[in-house]
């Protein structure tokens, strides 16, 4: 059985899955022919056995945004706001997908994010469900493997001298969580390693034998920051989701009915102007608490 970090990043990322998964992510890649470079399979869906009806959700991981799209402004969007984020559907499968380059995916499950929307994630189960080519499959892994231990260096020093695995996992995602803007009910962070315990005491053992990254020098202030800063994201995120998913002002709306427990019902002058209603939206989600 794999020990080393990599390793063991490795046989998950390429462990089988669902198989309308990975058609879905094929059929995803081909829709960027000259772009595309690896997608990942990650999120709660992973655990199901039945998909239909659900959202899945992927990474498309493309060479850079210039080559990925034919429209300047979305490659601006993804580049200064990272990542842009699109509907799909594919053989009565529902997905969305979120866009980032290579060099973004690297940078951002690393310890050098400026934000945990990656890594947060990446340190959890995903699949790597097709690449262009060899070199694409190892770059997409290296990425993945940074994340672990990118969450377990910034969660040390907030620990309180509970330096074991479990107890790093737990308060790293504790951490993420109030760095984002998560519809989840209070204690989703812990439950995540309570379901399969064996997986991250593996992982986070392996990642502390090979040595963590150096942990900021003053951690609390580097949560602040990174809180600031994923909530303020989020916000943007959202409004910008208005331009670049198809019914986007009705996915904000769903998004802010999630997180602030609001009932909003989209009127067709915000159809219409979509920014404009976007941003009439969004106190919504001050205002409902999501945002503190």
């Amino acid at each position: 059985m794999p020990s080393n970090l990599l390793s063991l990043v490795t046989a998950e990322l390429t462990a089988p899955a669902d198989p309308r998964a990975a058609a879905m992510a094929g059929a995803l890649a081909a829709r960027y022919p000259d772009a595309s470079r690896a997608v990942l399979f990650y999120g709660s869906c992973l655990r199901e056995k039945n998909l239909d009806g659900l959202m899945l959700d992927f990474y498309l991981i493309v060479s850079d945004y210039r080559t990925a799209y034919g429209k300047r402004w979305l490659a601006t969007a993804n580049r200064l706001i990272p990542p842009n984020v699109f509907p799909f559907e594919h053989n009565g499968l529902i997905a969305k997908y979120a866009v980032l380059s290579e060099a973004d995916f690297a940078r951002l499950n690393s310890p050098s994010a400026d934000n945990v929307s990656v890594w947060a994630r990446f340190a959890q189960p995903a699949r790597l469900l097709w690449a262009a080519d060899d070199f694409a499959r190892q770059r997409a892994i290296s990425a993945v493997a940074s994340a672990t231990p990118t969450l377990l260096s910034l969660a040390r020093p907030m620990a309180d001298g509970k330096g074991d695995a479990l107890s790093l996992w737990k308060m790293g995602f504790t951490l993420t969580y109030s760095a984002e803007l998560r519809a989840e009910k209070r204690g989703r962070s812990l439950s995540i390693v309570d379901a399969d315990p064996d997986r991250y005491r593996r992982f986070g053992e392996a990642a502390l034998a090979q040595g963590l990254p150096p942990s900021p020098t003053d951690a609390s202030a580097r949560w602040r920051r990174l809180q600031r800063r994923g909530k303020f994201l989020s916000v943007i995120r959202l409004a910008k989701a208005s331009f670049t998913y198809a019914g986007g002002i009705d996915y904000l709306a769903w998004k802010i009915n999630r997180h602030a427990g609001t009932s909003i019902a989209i009127k067709p002058w915000q159809r219409r102007w979509p920014l404009i209603g976007a941003l009439t939206l969004l106190p919504r989600l001050f205002r409902g608490g999501a945002i503190r």
